[in-house]
């Protein structure tokens, strides 16, 4: 199979990018019927840098109409099948995506960028493109088109930094991953590594089409072949023009495994040692972080405490298996200085012991059941630690964790034992600390300032306290807030939580205010009211 790279090259002028833009048309005349397979580069519609928000839309709109016709022209000239980038205009907004398109000129498949890049994401308003991402945060495999016999993967510039996602992919069997490109800042010795590493541990042979930046340049360009036992096959550095290179997509490498093993692809091999502990959480189990997870959100407080005794992995399972955006619960230390999940200080209400937590080991705490009190089919349950819930439910919701010791005010704080659990289980972003306390909020933002925060009701002056404090969030307490409140709060950035609702007409209503997160204690009940 003959593959063809288009190089094309690449203006940071936007009085250029016209020219740049006939450059690619030019190239699509030069190919041939020597040609099986044909790769353009990332934004093809747009190969220059354009700052202006609405010229960026209109010209790679217009742009995109007569490169998809000239696409569709070229495929059918050379008989050959093309990949080429350009933004899809969806009814949700523009996208950055690769059109599969066979010989006959019909497109018969699409890329979406699985990881859009940083500058894709932010607004307009806050100097990014604005496009449309949503799709991304949606639980879906990876795309694998098969054409003409030959399996088709995909990855597009920023995904090619995502080496986690090599695995994932390489599971899909692909013969061939095509990468429309730019990566206008890495060198080339960088994007020969990526491009080796890609191909090795996915068996694939990597076609990579990018732009140049100019002969003498040492950045961007490397439109590339890498075969799958790593070597580089073609490497047009910034040289502009089309690339060829013959490739057999039914060739793989099959490596040794271990000595004396058996030969088989490299991601077999690991796969077969893996241990999911040792890394971060990942798959379809991690949801959008706290700065993506959408508003407004329903907390399950205490867990989904209606149906499992609160404070309790029964109670957290159940509220993420529906889909809890986030749960609360509460942290207390033992006397030996483990932290253990229980709402109350005192032992009586939720269990089969008395007195105060902070009076028992985690030991002798075990001794104790946490769960006939709620119902006979729970007896047996014992109390939970911390390190518990983050090492079952890390990354599967947003916590909201109520730091019961520093409402306290306790001698010893466990500021570091907090924060470092939730950096053991790589949960900086799903996580969120609440006390009332504004000594304890201030000192632990100074060990870990990337955890967010969040103030608890204290008294008339709590909304100005956390302005103060410059906090996420504010936890508000019925019924000592309005929707004054909820404006004040966020007219300085600060989100709002209420505590609490557990009748749909309440939850509305607190909605209707401008409530960010209602919390609960019957979570499915005010899940369907408000969803």
């Amino acid at each position: 199979m003959n593959v063809a790279i288009i190089q094309p090259r690449y203006s940071i002028l936007p009085d250029e990018g016209e020219a740049c833009f006939a450059a690619i048309l030019d190239h699509l005349n030069q190919c041939d019927d020597t040609m099986d397979v044909i790769v353009l580069p990332e934004y093809s519609d747009l190969p220059y840098d354009e700052r202006d928000p609405e010229r960026f839309v209109s010209v790679s709109g217009a742009n995109g109409l007569i490169l998809a016709e000239e696409v569709r022209k070229t495929a059918i000239r050379c008989r050959a099948t093309v990949f080429y980038n350009r933004f899809d205009f969806t009814e949700n907004g523009m996208r950055n995506t690769t059109f599969a398109v066979n010989s006959r000129g019909e497109t018969v498949g699409k890329y979406v960028k699985e990881h859009p890049a940083p500058s894709e994401v932010k607004a307009v308003a806050d100097g990014g493109h604005g496009l449309d991402v949503s799709y991304s945060y949606a639980e879906h495999s990876p795309t694998v088109l098969e054409i003409d016999g030959v399996r088709y993967g995909f990855i597009t510039c920023y995904d090619s930094y995502f080496y986690e996602y090599y695995s994932r992919l390489a599971r899909q069997k692909p013969d061939v991953i095509v990468a429309c490109s730019l990566q206008r800042t890495d060198e080339h010795e960088t994007l020969e590594t990526f491009a080796k590493f890609l191909s090795y541990n996915t068996n694939t042979y990597l076609v990579r089409s990018s732009v140049s930046l100019g002969e003498k340049s040492e950045v961007c360009g490397c439109s590339m072949v890498s075969a799958p036992d790593g070597k580089i096959l073609l490497n047009m550095k910034n040289r502009v023009g089309i690339g060829t290179c013959i490739v057999d997509p039914t060739k793989k490498y099959l490596k040794p495994a271990g000595f004396g093993g058996k030969p088989q692809p490299h991601h077999e091999y690991t796969e077969v040692g893996r241990r999911p502990w040792l890394y971060r959480p990942a798959g379809s189990f991690i949801v959008p972080d706290d700065r993506q997870m959408p508003y407004p959100r329903i907390c399950a407080h205490r867990g989904f405490n209606s149906v499992a005794p609160e404070n309790s992995l029964p109670a957290y399972g159940a509220a993420i298996a529906l889909g809890a955006e986030e749960i609360e619960f509460d942290l207390w230390a033992t006397r030996d200085g483990e932290l253990v999940s229980i709402h109350d200080g005192n032992l009586d209400r939720v269990s089969d012991g008395t007195g105060n937590i902070w009076d028992y080991t985690y030991e002798e705490l075990l001794q104790f059941d946490f769960g006939y009190k709620f119902g006979e089919a729970f007896r047996g349950l014992r109390i939970v630690k911390f390190e518990e819930i983050l090492r079952k439910f890390a990354c599967m919701t947003i916590m909201n964790i109520h730091v019961k010791i520093w409402d306290m005010d306790a001698e010893e704080k466990y500021y570091r034992k907090i924060g470092d659990l939730i950096r053991r289980y790589d949960c900086q972003n799903h996580v969120y600390v609440m006390t009332v306390n504004n000594q304890c909020l201030t000192e632990f933002h100074e060990y870990f300032p990337e955890i967010r925060r969040c103030k608890g009701y204290d008294g008339e002056r709590y909304v100005e306290d956390a302005i103060a404090l410059k906090v996420d969030k504010v936890q508000l307490f019925k019924p000592y807030f309005d929707r004054d409140t909820v404006e004040k709060a966020h007219a300085h950035g600060i989100l709002c939580n209420v505590f609490y609702a557990d009748e749909p007409e309440e939850a509305r209503r607190y909605i209707s205010m401008g409530i960010d997160c209602i919390l609960t204690n019957d979570y499915l009940r005010i899940r369907n009211a408000i969803k």
